[in-house]
């Protein structure tokens, strides 16, 4: 075992307050630019990495789809120049306008290094007709961002929010003190929230092969809207991630640091206990239509439940994929899940994909359907672009279904979770859901819709454990049977459209006008929303209400 040197320095930074944080950000940049080392990483989100379906799935070239964020590179630089450049006037005279709909607040280029700033507003007006109750969102934040030769990128934004949710948002968030996929809410039990949290990269590609990245930030690995393997829904974490692109092979390890607000605590750094990750993930482009992959992952606690501290261990960064024998000893039970994934373009601009999760394993009653012994989950769907040769019309179909008990521990410090939120689904395990989501482009115009249903099963009482919840201990003595919908049987009916006006395309600065209308019912509670909203809106951030 081993200290390891930038997982310690990340723990500390983890623990300060946001003004300090923001201000060792600022400090990374400024030394990023004494660096005389581009590869510019988009940040990710559904929403905009739809409007590349048309580049990337297409059948001319291999494009390795499934890890983000991505690079800009040749395949989708020419579709990205284009989105920074929609409704752009050159022609439009004065430094205000220009601010406004044409350029970043800040933006210096030379030959030497680039930089750009904003101030990225998220202002929202709301009403809950069901809930009878108005909601608002008041996020005043800033992004910095820039390359200094070709071969180094950063950037970092931060977030001071404040808002009122519908209840059903409300109501998560009372439970486990978090504002979904965010940050803490600093003032529990009361009806507003207010939160703040930040991102902050350095990315470095030596050669066109290889990139590294250092910082506070997410990794999505699938081709679908959800990823079973490891999602963008929780909150961001520290991580160091290496990726290799040698051709029709890309491989990706990272490893995290994380953190379990509802474990019991015993270690010094805070009130909450810590976790390493460590992921890989190797995507082989068969064809330019073929693509399957491998994913594996660990959670190991970085003390046992009697506080005994363990170092790093080396085998987490080790490029070999692990195995039960690499477990730092029997006394540290690590969870390790396996995973695959699968993608074919049955027409240009077409693909279907797959994935499949394994967590437990035993080849004997595979097939068996409620045996405990086999914890997985399954995606299947099909995304494209140009739907009935419409431009710009792009659409998604999927279906997600995850056993009980899949992502649990027997100790819950090491369940597949980053601050008591899902790595995976945001419905955690012990559900059945449907997607669909078409979204159209027509100049400055942006329009999308969205319906999911879902079936699950919630744990009837607080004491009682039917799988879905992974933050509860995994017991084999009780839990002894893993059929799909066990426990409380629950219904989710989501529908979601929204209809966006682009002001100004360099950082999706946009007049939204939203609504969602979703139905929870069992046979204890039926819990409606029928939310309208309006607002001034800005960034490519993705926030997640569809659980």
């Amino acid at each position: 075992m081993i200290n390891n040197t930038y997982f310690v320095a990340m723990r500390k930074i983890n623990l300060l307050p946001i003004g300090k944080r923001i201000l060792i950000a600022g400090i990374i940049l400024f030394s990023a630019t004494l660096v005389k080392a581009q590869a510019v990483l988009l940040p990710y989100s559904y929403q905009l990495d739809q409007k590349f379906n048309s580049s990337i799935y297409s059948t001319e070239n291999s494009f390795h789809t499934s890890l983000k964020p991505f690079l800009v590179d040749s395949v989708i630089g020419p579709r990205y120049n284009q989105i920074l450049q929609v409704g752009v006037d050159s022609s439009r005279k004065g430094w205000i306008l220009r601010k406004i709909f044409n350029e970043h607040l800040f933006d210096v280029k030379t030959k030497e290094f680039t930089f750009y700033g904003d101030y990225l507003p998220d202002l929202q007006l709301g009403h809950d007709f069901a809930g009878k109750t108005n909601t608002y969102l008041n996020t005043r934040a800033y992004q910095f961002g820039g390359t200094v030769g070709t071969k180094f990128f950063f950037y970092t934004s931060g977030y001071t929010n404040a808002g009122k949710f519908p209840n059903y948002l409300n109501n998560y968030i009372n439970k486990i003190d978090f504002v979904p996929g965010q940050a803490y809410n600093f003032y529990s039990g009361r009806a507003a929230k207010d939160w703040t949290y930040v991102t902050a990269i350095v990315s470095y590609t030596p050669i066109k092969q290889l990139n590294i990245t250092l910082g506070e930030d997410k990794t999505f690995i699938g081709d679908g809207y959800r990823s079973l393997l490891l999602s963008d829904f929780a909150a961001n974490y520290p991580l160091l991630r290496l990726t290799a692109n040698l051709g029709k092979v890309q491989y990706m390890m990272m490893a995290a640091y994380m953190e379990d607000q509802q474990a019991k605590q015993f270690d010094s750094f805070g009130n909450n206990r810590r976790k390493w990750a460590a992921f890989h993930y190797l995507d082989w482009n068969i064809t330019n239509r073929l693509s399957l992959g491998y994913f594996n992952a660990l959670i190991a606690s970085e003390a046992d439940n009697t506080g005994n501290f363990h170092g790093f261990d080396p085998n987490y960064i080790n490029p070999v994929y692990f195995s039960n024998a690499l477990n730092p000893a029997p006394s540290q039970p690590d969870n390790i899940f396996t995973g695959f994934t699968g993608k074919y373009k049955i027409f240009d601009k077409t693909a279907i994909y797959a994935q499949l999760l394994i967590n437990r394993f035993n080849a004997g009653d595979f097939f068996s359907g409620g045996s405990t012994d086999n914890t997985n989950g399954v995606q299947l769907g099909i995304r494209g672009a140009d739907l009935f040769k419409v431009t710009n019309f792009n659409y998604l179909f999927e279906y997600n279904t995850v056993k009980p008990y899949t992502y649990a521990s027997q100790q819950p410090i090491t369940s597949y979770t980053e601050l008591s939120e899902p790595l995976g689904d945001p419905l955690g395990a012990n559900f059945r859901e449907f997607i669909g989501i078409l979204n159209y482009t027509v100049g400055r115009f942006d329009f999308m819709g969205q319906l999911n249903y879902a079936k699950y099963g919630l744990d009837p009482i607080a004491a009682a454990n039917f799988g879905q919840d992974m933050t509860k201990a995994y017991n084999p003595a009780t839990a002894t049977t893993a059929t799909v919908g066990q426990g409380l049987s629950t219904t989710l009916r989501y529908a979601q459209g929204s209809i966006s006006f682009l002001i100004n395309p360099k950082y999706n600065l946009r007049l939204e006008l939203g609504g969602l209308v979703r139905q929870e019912v069992n046979t204890k509670s039926d819990i409606k929303t029928a939310l309208f909203t309006f607002g001034l809106r800005s960034t490519f951030r993705d926030l997640y209400s569809d659980f």
